[in-house]
């Protein structure tokens, strides 16, 4: 299984919204003790094995807007088929803190999935969305690409109950 968690490198982006993916799978790696250390596809990858089922967890380095071609690279490289995947990232379209779980269908508003849809020309791609909600007075680009407030109660626990949403698919 190849779990894909959506953001942007980078410290400048490690809190924002935009990073929910990473924050995702960077949880999912603290609760199974490992770490995404080595490079592969233009990614930060974790080859290991949950359950005796062998899992690549993978962070790309391509920003979130070109996430097909780490995707795409990956696929190709792990001989992985869209269904044995999970892709996981933000969605404004969402609540706050909300998850919404699809085994497939269109890209919808967000660039990173966009990308990935184009690609790869694949729309039966699990995803994994979690919501960020959208502040209407704040420009898009700004509100996705703004840190996560610690008061934002509602969006912080949401990265830890995607982890083990992730845990669970990937036990199935």
């Amino acid at each position: 299984m190849l779990i894909v968690g959506l953001g942007n490198p980078g410290e400048k982006y490690a809190r924002t919204r935009h990073n929910m993916g990473f924050m995702a799978v960077d949880k999912l790696l603290e609760m199974l003790g490992k770490r995404a250390d080595k490079e592969i596809c233009s990614a930060l990858v974790c080859e290991t094995y949950v359950h005796s089922k062998k899992t690549v967890i993978a962070k790309p380095l391509t920003y979130m807007n070109l996430s097909g071609e780490s995707v795409r690279a990956l696929m190709a490289h792990y001989g992985v088929k869209p269904q044995e995947m999970l892709i996981v990232y933000d969605d404004i379209d969402l609540p706050p803190g909300s998850l919404r779980f699809r085994p497939s269908g269109s890209a919808g508003t967000h660039n990173g999935m966009r990308n990935i849809v184009a690609l790869t020309g694949r729309t039966d791609i699990p995803r994994l969305r979690i919501g960020v909600g959208v502040d209407k007075s704040v420009p898009l680009a700004d509100y996705v690409l703004s840190d996560i407030k610690d008061d934002e109660e509602k969006l912080l626990p949401a990265i830890e109950q995607a982890a083990r949403f992730i845990l669970e698919k990937i036990e199935e």
